[in-house]
């Protein structure tokens, strides 16, 4: 395309792509189209030119298809609020959307072929209010601050936003009213709401922690200014799975759907099927949700080893699970760690020892195992990578369960593990994050 070329196209668009897209083609040119959807035909401004795509929003919709609705959300749309990549398709559509994405990924990057569903994630059933379908749902809001003013960021772009009400934000989050109220020397404002405890928490951030103010806010809450010093305690929720209270400090990773972490974590369990006396890895461990859990079910005579390299999240993990004696957390890189691990099995239960002389329980005698029975791991939207991939290929025995929010990274990882002599046993995908392109897989791999 040249600069003498139109800056809105007419364009018929094509099947669904990873990043909440569609594609489209124009002169023989490939075109990413947000705010379509497959089988449309619309008018669509070109937003970015590359030398082997353009992006570009529909801002016209000539044919629109049966699975077009409304948005629900005044602030989404072409050059509005980037949070939301399908607010103009119904859930069955976005479901469906987000399958058709997770299929593709598998068949190019991993060579697998599968049938996959996305699965609704339910919203507790003893929740005060039900928020309608796939809104309210987001327990975590990061909003940014511009002149005092909060807003969230449009798509690919610093530029924010204003907004007075976030419909994906839990109902606990909107009570604070951040949006409603001015943040003067703040950068960034995070409201956080436990779904299962009530607990409350905003993070400020911004260059000066001295100079941000506070307003009044409408709800008591706890507060975060700035980064905290060295092992200092930070202000937390709690949350509770499975009858046990996990405390998460700060900003610490927890699933933003009130539904989520407690359906992943009996997801888990029986992808693994973990038996009294195994050995189980719980790598990328966060605050120990997956580790406790695998702990009941190996009971007493076996062992849960969780690695996780954010310092204070093992302080939550060490503190949330610290009454089980058969669970140790080791603090470091994930590659790092799990290759100085080994493994004891004796009479009295298993222990790990860490070579590098770090925080696990000491091996106590008896058959020393170069193998965990079961292994799960949770890595960031990056992925695990080779390097990990080949570590866990080591040291797993039995199982893998790779929980992932990134459908690309994992592919990708599973083609790794192909490599190393495992296949896909299962996968599950949970619509943890309605309204967004974003998708959470469960893959449960075994050897041969």
């Amino acid at each position: 395309m040249t600069d003498l070329e139109p800056d809105v196209l007419d364009l018929e668009v094509g099947n669904v792509a990873n990043g909440g897209f569609c594609v489209a083609r124009h002169e023989g040119r490939v075109v990413f189209v947000r705010h379509a959807l497959p089988g449309e035909r619309v008018r669509a401004r070109v937003t970015d030119r590359t030398k082997n795509f353009l992006r570009a929003d529909a801002v016209e919709i000539i044919k629109a298809s049966p699975d077009r609705v409304e948005p629900p959300c005044p602030f989404a749309g072409p050059g509005r609020c980037g949070g939301c990549d399908w607010q103009h398709a119904s859930l069955p559509a976005q479901r469906a959307l987000k399958a058709a994405v997770v299929e593709e990924q598998l068949e190019r990057l991993a060579g697998i072929t599968r049938t996959v569903t996305v699965e609704e994630v339910p919203y507790p059933v003893e929740s005060e209010v039900l928020p309608p379908p796939g809104l309210g749902w987001r327990t975590r809001v990061q909003f940014s601050v511009s002149s005092g003013a909060v807003g969230l960021r449009r798509h690919r772009s610093h530029d924010i936003e204003p907004i007075d009400e976030c419909l994906i934000a839990h109902p606990g989050v909107e009570l604070m009213g951040i949006e409603r109220k001015r943040w003067p020397g703040a950068s960034g404002v995070e409201g956080i709401v436990s779904a299962t405890t009530g607990d409350r928490l905003v993070v400020l951030r911004g260059r000066d922690r001295r100079k941000i103010r506070v307003p009044r806010l409408d709800v008591p809450v706890r507060l975060v200014r700035g980064k905290p010093e060295p092992g200092a305690g930070l202000p937390y929720v709690r949350e509770e799975v499975s009858g046990r209270l996990y405390q998460i400090s700060g900003s610490g990773f927890w699933q933003v759907h009130p539904g989520a972490a407690q359906l992943l974590a009996d997801a888990v369990a029986d992808a693994l099927e973990p038996k009294p006396g195994d050995i189980a890895l719980d790598l990328y461990c966060g605050v120990g949700l997956f580790a406790g859990v695998l702990a009941d079910r190996v009971g007493r005579d076996g062992l849960v080893v969780g690695v996780e390299s954010d310092g204070q999240a093992v302080r939550d993990a060490r503190f949330n699970l610290r009454d089980l004696p058969n669970v140790s957390i080791e603090r470091g890189p994930v590659e790092e760690v799990v290759a100085d691990l080994e493994f004891g099995r004796a009479s009295g239960g298993s222990r790990a020892q860490n070579k590098r002389g770090g925080g696990s329980a000491g091996h106590r005698g008896g058959e020393r195992v170069r193998r965990a029975d079961l292994v799960v791991l949770d890595p960031p939207r990056t992925g695990a990578g080779r390097d990990v991939v080949e570590q866990i290929t080591r040291l797993a025995g039995r199982k893998i369960a790779y929980v992932s929010c990134d459908p690309a990274t994992l592919a990708r990882d599973l083609s790794y593990f192909g490599e190393r002599g495992w296949t896909l046993e299962s996968l599950r995908a949970f619509d943890a994050f309605p309204m967004t392109q974003h998708v959470e897989c469960l893959a449960t791999l075994i050897r041969g």
